[in-house]
């Protein structure tokens, strides 16, 4: 129905940067929020940030003043701008796109490992 193409994702130094985008395509009506989540080994998958279509924004305070979502509604489009990179966001990201009046929970990407270590 509706698919998720995750890509940016890699290995970068602690105080580097990464822009992951994620692309939507498919049987779309209407998409209402997009985000990032991510989950690291042994944790439990924790929200980074979300952007309704309207330009809303919500960022996890670990992420605050150093992340940046973006998107582009009329190519189903979101991006995530990571700067001053930690070792602490190593984790694998999930794009998550929301429609409006569609399935609860959304649709979600496969995942793109983010490694930030030296």
């Amino acid at each position: 129905q509706v698919q998720l193409v995750e890509s940016g994702g890699g290995l970068v130094q602690p105080g580097g940067s990464l822009r992951l985008s994620c692309a939507a395509s498919g049987s779309i009506f209407r998409i209402n929020v997009m985000g990032w989540y991510r989950q690291a080994p042994g944790k439990q998958r924790e929200l980074v940030a979300t952007i309704t279509r309207g330009g809303s924004t919500n960022y996890a305070d670990s992420v605050k003043g150093r992340f940046t979502i973006s998107r582009d509604n009329a190519k189903n489009t979101v991006y995530l701008q990571m700067n001053s990179l930690k070792p602490e966001d190593t984790a694998v990201y999930y794009c998550n796109v929301v429609e409006s009046w569609g399935p609860t929970g959304g649709y979600w990407g496969q995942g793109t490992q983010v490694t930030v270590s030296s």
